[in-house]
C-alpha cells in the first residue's frame, strides 16, 4: 500500500438543493488535486490527506454507496488500516452527513470540523484557526457550491493555512448531469504548483465560469450602439468585415456565430439579437 505524505487543509461539502457534491484543498505539496479528493454524484465526497492512503477515496465511496454512514465508512477505513494513526480523511455524503477523523500521529497543529454538509480538516497547520475559519467561511457563505468551497479556502489561507507554506489547489465538484457532454463531473480545477495557488485556482474558476457558467448572467440586447461596438470588436477581430452602423443584420449574427464557436463558448450561445455581459466583456477585453 503506497502511502503519500500531503501537509493539507481541505473541505468536503454538500449542495442539499443542487445535491452538488465536492472538495476544495490546498496543500504544500505538489499536485495535491490528484491526492485528495474524491467525489461520486448521489454518494458523497472523500478527501484523504496527512500520510495520505489513497484507497480511502474509492474504499470510502463503496462504503457509502452500500449505504454506511461516514462515521462508519470512516470507522471501517480506519481500523483495517495499521497506520490510520497517520491518516486524515473527511466524509460527507449525499444526504448532508459527515464526519471527518485525524489520527493521533499527524504531525500538529492537526484536526477538523464536521457540521451539516461539510467536513473540515487539516495537518501541519499554523494553529485551529485555519480550520475554524474554513468551516465558517463555508457556512457563512452563499451562492453555488462551488463559490462557497473557494470561501472556504480563501477563509483558512487568510487565517494561517499550512505553517509549510503554499504550493497546490484543487476544486472538484460533481452535478448529476452538470458537466460538458452531460457527464457528472462539473468542475475538475488544479493547480499544482503556484507561490499562490488558492489565488491563481480562483482566477481559472472564474474562467470556466465564462465557459461553462451554470448561473445567471445579464444578457444585453444587441441594439443601437452595443451593435455597433460589437460591429467594430469583431472587425479587430477578424470576425467582421461589413458596414460598423447600428443595424443587426444577417451578417453580424453569423459572424457572432462564428465567435462563439472558434473562442469555445458552444456551452453559453444564446438567443439571438442577446449577448451575455460577460461574454461581451471578454470581447471588449481581447480585441
Amino acid at each position: 500500500m503506497v502511502a503519500i505524505k500531503t501537509a493539507t487543509f481541505s473541505i468536503a461539502g454538500f449542495d442539499p438543493t443542487t445535491k452538488e457534491l465536492g472538495i476544495a484543498v490546498h496543500s504544500k505539496f505538489l499536485a495535491a488535486g490528484a491526492i485528495v479528493p474524491h467525489v461520486e454524484t448521489g454518494v458523497g465526497a472523500v478527501a484523504t490527506q496527512a500520510l495520505a492512503n489513497p484507497s480511502y477515496g474509492p474504499q470510502g465511496l463503496k462504503l457509502l454507496r452500500q449505504g454506511k454512514t461516514p462515521e462508519e465508512t470512516i470507522k471501517i477505513l480506519t481500523q483495517a488500516d495499521e497506520n490510520s494513526e497517520h491518516r486524515q480523511v473527511g466524509i460527507v455524503d449525499a444526504q448532508g452527513r459527515s464526519a471527518t477523523y485525524t489520527g493521533s500521529k499527524c504531525l500538529e497543529w492537526a484536526g477538523g470540523i464536521a457540521g451539516e454538509n461539510f467536513a473540515a480538516q487539516g495537518n501541519i497547520l499554523v494553529c485551529q484557526k485555519t480550520v475554524e475559519a474554513m468551516a465558517d467561511s463555508f457556512c457563512s457563505t452563499t451562492g453555488a457550491l462551488s463559490d462557497r468551497l473557494m470561501a472556504a479556502l480563501k477563509g483558512a489561507d487568510n487565517a494561517g493555512g499550512d505553517r509549510r507554506g503554499k504550493q497546490a489547489a484543487a476544486l472538484l465538484v460533481y452535478k448529476e448531469k452538470g458537466g460538458y457532454g452531460g457527464q457528472n463531473k462539473y468542475i475538475d480545477l488544479r493547480v499544482d504548483d503556484d507561490p499562490e495557488p488558492v489565488d491563481k485556482l480562483q482566477e481559472i474558476l472564474e474562467i470556466f465560469y465564462l465557459y461553462f457558467a451554470q448561473r445567471e448572467v445579464p444578457m444585453i440586447p444587441l441594439e443601437g450602439n452595443i451593435v455597433k461596438e460589437i460591429k467594430e470588436l469583431l472587425g479587430k477581430k477578424g470576425f467582421f468585415s461589413g458596414k460598423i452602423d447600428s443595424a443587426y443584420t444577417d451578417e453580424l449574427e453569423n459572424s457572432l456565430q462564428t465567435f462563439y464557436h472558434q473562442e469555445n463558448f458552444e456551452e453559453r450561445i444564446p438567443e439571438k439579437k442577446l449577448i451575455p455581459e460577460d461574454i461581451l466583456n471578454y470581447l471588449r477585453h481581447r480585441a
